[in-house]
């Protein structure tokens, strides 16, 4: 697979005049025309409107150079190609705009009526892992993790209502960032879906969240970070393989001195956090078993985090299912009791099975630690090239 430039590199490069962002987004579109037939990881590709607005960020950053008096746009993300989540998604991609970033297309997401949401359906056919094409790359934000794994873009937009963005991160091997309930825009009624982004690093990842929150990342929180293990959540019944890449992946964050594993006072045993959901997503669902079940978990977990900082889990209870959907299995249900808690949660990469694909360890945070979460797996990829 190709791997470009991170958009650190790209967006320090256009900013000194070192780099174009036209010949930049040119590249960019060139991956695209070559790989998606294969991968199907677009619905639209924008290249007109893309180039026309390189060519804008160009002549921005000239008339700032020639002015030296001038208090123009840093521009953060200056040139850095990016995907955007579904045909609507450039509604939530102001921020990024503004701070530089140029728009390539939208990534496709399951088609209408799918009852299950881990696929994806491109303007060619669907969506296919880029590991192995005879599986799914997860979902919702299918197109948008396949993208960013295979070097088209390094950055994509993504939305996570119950794992739509980690678990497609952890089955393509990229990072995925799901963030705190509240801390950004979202059109979801019920509170659940929040905005998050797929990125080939968790450096890439911390620039999106800088430009989006207006919050800078600190360089690093005190390590070792002091951090729970939970293989199951106390009900959500995993497979052997997902578990031991996460725990093994676990072990090599002890022993690089990233994370110190705790025991808590009581072991996690979280309810099943599925019927509430399913019950808040119902037109008509009478919501107060949901919010008890909400209100009992959020008191669980409120216990767990007074005496650590981070709750580590796999990010799927599977590997990558085949086209077909994954039968009776549900790959979320290690991943929406944090959509219906809010706290912020990342999805690293742990590693790969045996059937050669991807698979994540799933790293929570308190509400509000979104920092935490980047600069842990920042740690992890400067210490152990995770």
């Amino acid at each position: 697979m190709a791997v470009p430039l991170s958009a650190g590199e790209i967006a320090a490069g256009v900013r000194a005049r070192e780099l174009r962002a036209v010949d930049v987004v040119e590249a960019a579109l060139e991956r695209i025309d070559r790989a998606d037939p294969q991968l199907c990881a677009f619905v639209e590709v924008w290249r007109e409107e893309a180039l026309r607005r390189a060519g804008e960020v160009d002549a921005r950053l000239g008339r700032r150079a020639a002015d030296v008096t001038r208090k123009g746009e840093a521009l953060p993300l200056a040139g850095v190609p990016i995907a955007v989540k579904g045909r609507h998604g450039l509604r939530a991609a102001g921020p990024l705009l503004a701070a530089g970033c140029v728009a390539v297309g939208a990534t496709s997401v399951p088609g209408p009526g799918t009852p299950w949401q881990t696929w994806g359906l491109g303007a060619r056919g669907r969506t296919v892992n880029p590991w192995r094409a005879d599986r799914t790359p997860g979902g919702s934000s299918a197109g948008a993790a396949v993208a960013v794994a295979a070097g088209l873009v390094p950055l994509a937009t993504g939305s996570d209502g119950a794992g739509s963005v980690r678990i497609p991160a952890a089955w393509c091997g990229v990072t995925g960032l799901k963030t705190t309930a509240g801390r950004l825009p979202s059109a979801d009624r019920t509170g659940l879906a929040v905005q998050g982004v797929l990125a080939r690093s968790a450096s890439d990842a911390a620039h999106w969240w800088r430009v989006v929150s207006q919050e800078p990342v600190p360089a690093g929180p005190p390590l070792p970070v002091t951090a729970v293990w939970s293989s199951d959540l106390g009900f959500a019944g995993p497979d052997p393989e997902p578990v031991a890449l996460a725990r093994a992946a676990v072990e090599r964050l002890v022993t690089a001195g990233v994370v110190r594993l705790v025991r808590p006072p009581v072991p996690l045993r979280l309810l099943d956090p599925g019927p509430a959901w399913l019950a808040l997503r119902t037109p008509g669902a009478d919501p107060g078993d949901a919010h008890r079940v909400r209100a009992e978990n959020d008191r669980r977990l409120a216990g767990q985090f007074a005496g650590a900082e981070l709750l580590l889990t796999p990010t799927t209870p599977t590997p990558p299912h085949g086209h077909d959907g994954p039968g009776d299995r549900y790959s979320t249900s290690l991943t929406w009791a944090f959509n219906l808690s809010g706290h912020p949660a990342l999805s690293l990469p742990a590693g790969f099975g045996g059937d050669g694909c991807p698979a994540g360890l799933h790293l929570v945070a308190p509400h509000g630690r979104e920092a935490l979460l980047l600069a842990v797996a920042r740690e992890a990829e400067v210490r152990i090239g995770s």
